[in-house]
């Protein structure tokens, strides 16, 4: 008996000492393994409704489709109005006024300079960060993602560019660049090559593709026009006409792309270690179905700010899930410092909030109790076009007149339980509603803009990263009569209307390097006067006279070095105006370069 006793100790003793040895592996293997890599994919002007999963029977987007099935699909989740603004919530875990970004372009576009980015927390983290495709956050080199926190970056800076196929507005961490191929699977074979060199280390990899937004092109090369077309064709023959066919389109050749990508993923081995996210930067711009939601693209109603958001983590997200919890583009900040383990950093006001309980459960509570969005193209401001609400009530003013003294409570009152497409106005059935929502409305606007001054960036001269810098006709200011802004596709735009010399177009420079400074115009002119124009650029008490030879139409534009200039360092405004009374009727100019001449 005593035998068996002993033999039964034993084996409990050795049971005990092997389950231990079992969990104290478990526990070493969890404290080895690292943090898990993240992929961002977001789209431009993809709206809501743009999916499968939104209830589109014309659409095909079976990847998003396979990835919903897969992961946790977020049906509420909102981004801003335009694209920069919601960039700009991205990178910051911020409402976009807080940072000083307030526009799509004017210079309103650009990221203040301290502002912290989610990849410089994550790049201090030990990850590798790539951003392959839109950034729109900063042209210049201060404000460009290789110094913003990104390791790579393969993409353009404006809000669009204008060549799908080979397209030449691009760049390489600061350098300009040649392609070859369509846009959408450029910017995916790039990020395929990042993660892949990467694949040892925890990564993250932001897709910022420019497609759908217009102009709305598929394959355009002489050899690859016949495959872009298949794709038009094919929702041709659904009914759709063919604006909303190339839209579906592009939207399409994503979801291949986007295939693509998540094979790599698999194959490389990382599925278990790669968090996916698909969205979107604002409402959509397509018209053929739109999912019962009112408004589009620039709206403050529910097709301007609610957009497709699916994520997935095998092993970790439940598959199938979704949830009506309403979540923001500014709540991906907290969530990937989480998803890291690192800490938010100290001194940042967040607006968002962590949303990785929502993701691992696939429900629950939303974690704010408003949501807000406004956007103005010239001057914030919460008259306008803005909106606030709460898991069930909205209230939307969306005046182009809205202006400051007009009758109190503003806006219309929707229930988004009941009407979902914004369809009744219950503002009178629910008047403290309406007035507890515009009050609070007006609150978080002063706490957003508190302290900031929205005007354009000062472009800065003489970084070392851009000895020659372009003074686009977008950031100038003008005043006085006649010049008018022509815009035409950022690197395209003109100032035109020189016709006397009452007009004046001025830049802010900040000069990091004095000295001097070759100038060059971008211009075309041609007028029936046989005398050429005279353009006087100033900078402070400095003039520069430049006479400007005809080119062969307005239409038709020269590069012509005109001189230099001696720049002091710090803020100073450069002008430009036509040097005599009768002006320049017949120019249009394009840009301004400054080169440092101690580069040459």
């Amino acid at each position: 008996m005593n035998a068996r006793r002993s033999i039964l100790t034993l084996m409990i003793f050795l049971v005990c000492c092997f389950v231990s040895h079992l969990q104290i592996e478990s526990l070493q293997a969890k404290g080895k393994q690292r943090q898990p890599n993240i992929i961002l994919v977001m789209t431009d002007d993809q709206g809501y409704w743009d999916t499968g999963i939104s209830g589109n029977k014309l659409i095909e987007t079976p990847t998003i489709d396979r990835m919903a099935a897969e992961g946790v699909t977020f049906t509420r989740f909102y981004a801003n109005m335009v694209c920069a603004p919601t960039r700009a919530g991205l990178m910051t875990g911020r409402h976009y006024l807080r940072t000083g970004l307030y526009n799509t372009r004017f210079g309103g576009d650009t990221l203040g300079q301290d502002e912290t980015t989610i990849a410089q927390v994550l790049q201090s983290a030990g990850y590798k960060t790539g951003l392959f495709g839109k950034w729109h956050l900063g042209r210049y080199a201060q404000y460009q993602p290789h110094r913003r926190g990104f390791d790579h970056f393969f993409g353009h800076y404006h809000g669009h560019i204008e060549r799908y196929t080979n397209p030449d507005q691009v760049v390489v961490n600061g350098q300009p660049v040649e392609t070859r191929g369509y846009v959408t699977d450029l910017f995916t074979n790039a990020a395929i090559d990042f993660i892949t060199e990467y694949k040892n280390k925890p990564f993250f990899c932001y897709i910022a593709y420019n497609a759908p937004h217009s102009p709305f092109l598929l394959d355009t090369s002489h050899f690859g026009q016949p495959e872009g077309d298949k794709l038009i064709e094919k929702y041709l023959a659904k009914g759709l006409p063919l604006r909303e066919a190339r839209i579906y389109a592009m939207v399409e050749r994503i979801d291949q792309n986007l295939n693509r990508l998540l094979q790599s993923v698999k194959q490389l081995g990382l599925e278990d270690e790669t968090v996916v996210i698909f969205t979107s930067d604002n409402g959509g711009v397509s018209r053929a179905f739109k999912a019962g939601l009112k408004g589009g693209k620039a709206s403050a109603y529910e097709g301007g700010t609610r957009v497709p958001f699916v994520v997935r983590w095998p092993g970790h997200f439940p598959a199938g899930k979704k949830t009506d919890a309403m979540v923001a583009q500014t709540d991906l900040f907290p969530t990937f410092c989480q998803l890291a383990g690192v800490p938010v950093p100290q001194g940042i006001k967040l607006d968002g909030k962590s949303i990785l309980p929502l993701m691992e459960q696939g429900t629950g509570k939303s974690p704010h109790e408003y949501l807000y969005h406004t956007w103005d193209r010239y001057t914030p401001n919460p008259w306008h076009r803005w909106s606030i609400h709460g898991e069930r009530f909205k209230l939307v003013g969306h005046d182009p007149q809205g202006k400051q003294g007009q009758q109190e409570p503003a806006g219309k009152l929707y229930d988004l339980q009941a009407d979902p497409g914004e369809t009744k106005d219950v503002s009178r059935q629910y008047p403290e509603v309406a007035s507890r929502l515009r009050n609070e409305f007006l609150r978080w606007f002063d706490d957003v803009t508190e302290g900031q001054v929205y005007q354009p960036a000062a472009i800065p001269v003489g970084d070392s990263e851009e000895p020659v810098v372009e003074l686009q006709p977008s950031w100038a200011i003008l005043k006085g009569e006649g010049l008018e802004y022509s815009f035409d596709g950022y690197d395209w735009d003109t100032i035109d209307g020189w016709k006397s010399n009452a007009g004046t177009a001025s830049w802010q420079l900040d000069v990091l390097k004095p000295g001097r400074y070759a100038v060059e115009l971008s211009y075309g002119y041609r007028d029936a006067s046989p005398a050429a124009g005279s353009l006087e650029i100033l900078v402070g008490k400095t003039k520069l006279n430049c006479e400007l030879p005809m080119s062969t139409s307005r239409n038709v534009f020269l590069k012509q070095t005109v001189g230099t200039l001696e720049l002091k360092a710090g803020q100073q405004t450069l002008t430009v105006q036509a040097a005599n009374d009768g002006g320049i009727p017949g120019l249009r100019l394009n840009s301004i370069w400054l080169k440092s001449q101690g580069n040459e």
